[in-house]
């Protein structure tokens, strides 16, 4: 299983700065949607430049013109890309289109998708790399929800799947065992007072 870190910074700098420190530690780092928004392409750029040997991947969460917005993505150094589950199949399939004539991937992001496993199913048909299995800050607050809820749909999709939304040291093991490809870690690893030490922890917890 791989170790992706979420950078939900702002700035190109402060990202630069983080990544230096849990690089060693991770596998894939990740350019959160609000940087990406402050600071465009730019900071895809830097982060590739700085770390050429770690898939980058830019969390776009594209909704409507894939292909173009996948492939000006890969331009700037994106090995992976996300797309929405919610978008339409052609979204999708004009992502992946893009994903192929580089060389890289596309992510599909099932944040707001009610039915995960049958989207799961759906788009790997399309061609996605893997799904995320991610629920959002609002979804984490309804009635019902778990977080065993995503590993439980990762499970039974049965399909490549990250998962995103509740990754730490205590669930860690349990994302693994549910048979995960990546785990996202982002408030773990970012909101710690030593982030190098949070991502090397996650990273040995890994088995």
């Amino acid at each position: 299983m791989k170790l992706q870190v979420a950078m939900d910074v702002l700035t190109t700098e402060d990202a630069l700065a983080l990544a230096g420190k849990v690089a060693p530690h991770v596998d894939i780092i990740e350019l959160g949607t609000p940087l990406i928004k402050a600071e465009g392409l730019r900071a895809i750029t830097a982060i590739k430049g700085a770390h050429p040997d770690k898939i980058v991947f830019a969390d776009l969460k594209t909704m409507d013109a894939g292909e173009l917005e996948a492939d000006i993505a890969f331009k700037a150094g994106a090995d992976l890309v996300t797309v929405l589950g919610t978008a339409g199949d052609s979204t999708i399939a004009g992502a992946v289109k893009a994903g192929k004539a580089h060389g890289k991937g596309i992510v599909v992001d099932l944040i707001g998708v009610k039915d995960k496993v049958t989207r799961a199913r759906e788009v790997t048909a399309l061609g996605a790399e893997f799904v995320e299995m991610h629920a959002g800050l609002d979804e984490q607050a309804e009635d019902g929800f778990t977080f065993q809820t995503l590993l439980t749909d990762g499970e039974t999709a049965k399909v490549a799947f990250s998962v995103a939304g509740g990754v730490n040291a205590s669930t860690i093991a349990a994302v693994q065992k549910a048979g995960a490809s990546v785990a996202v870690a982002g408030g773990a690893i970012y909101g710690a007072a030593d982030p190098a030490a949070a991502a090397a922890a996650l990273r040995a917890a890994i088995v």
